[in-house]
């Protein structure tokens, strides 16, 4: 599968992979940051954004998907860098294609299986929005609030949002239902082995639970060369929460 991106800057190769129900848009912060010294190209992952839409998904396709891009660039190896879903990509296509890959940032996701559903309210408010077909997206906020309390996850889902005057099939721009299908194994983890011996950096929420102590084990036995960051006060979306300070994080590991 070709993926859409972005490219930017010159220098060493960065791809930036966003996370489940995000765009190629999610980490630009960060892209604006590193282009003054690198080759920064932004993904949509498959079943978002721009890219194709395909019933299947899983860690193995999709980490099979940034390995063609690369070899689509002709890049000699790449950095990855991945929030959440886009985290288990990277370190996947780490696992798959470790010559290709320099190293990874992880932002907030373990490579771990999450055995319980986080984003049941989430599927329910965005095939309320689909049933009703909202003309603007205050309409679609006032859809997604009676099954989302909190506003920031509803204005990051509304990023993705297309009135219904200008969808073409639906009004999301990731593919709900393959999403909703293959949501198991998003939550999955199928594990890497042999182990990545490549510098790795997590940075974690710190008030986030996707990567918590007891699975540093884990984290270890796959990549035993990673270190790990807390930035304090923040959740999940710790690169839009606190920008300034994940971004000097990122660019400190990568120099």
């Amino acid at each position: 599968m070709k993926l859409n991106y972005q490219r930017q800057g010159q220098g060493p190769s960065v791809i930036l992979i966003h996370g489940l129900f995000g765009s190629l848009d999610n980490l630009n912060t960060l892209a604006k940051t590193l282009v003054a010294h690198y080759d920064v190209i932004s993904v949509d992952v498959r079943n978002h954004g721009r890219s194709p839409r395909t019933e299947q998904m899983d860690y193995p396709q999709m980490a099979q998907d940034i390995v063609t891009l690369i070899e689509q660039l002709k890049l000699s190896q790449a950095w990855l860098i991945g929030h959440s879903m886009g985290g288990k990509i990277a370190m996947m296509t780490a696992g798959l294609a470790p010559h290709l890959v320099t190293g990874l940032v992880i932002a907030d996701m373990a490579p771990v299986a999450y055995p319980k559903p986080r984003h049941t309210e989430v599927f329910a408010g965005l095939t309320a929005v689909m049933e009703t077909n909202p003309t603007t997206r205050k309409q679609a906020d006032a859809v997604l609030a009676q099954h989302i309390t909190m506003p920031e996850v509803r204005q990051f889902l509304l990023k993705s949002f297309i009135p219904h005057s200008e969808a073409q099939t639906d009004c999301w721009r990731f593919n709900v239902q393959a999403l909703q299908d293959n949501y198991a194994h998003i939550m999955a983890w199928p594990g890497i082995d042999p182990a990545f011996n490549k510098p790795v950096l997590f940075i974690k929420g710190g008030e986030s639970d996707y990567l918590l102590p007891e699975y540093q084990p884990q984290v270890l036995r796959q990549f035993p060369k990673a270190t790990a960051k807390v930035i304090p006060n923040t959740g999940h979306w710790l690169h839009a929460e606190k920008p300034e300070l994940f971004n000097r994080l990122v660019m400190d590991f990568l120099n």
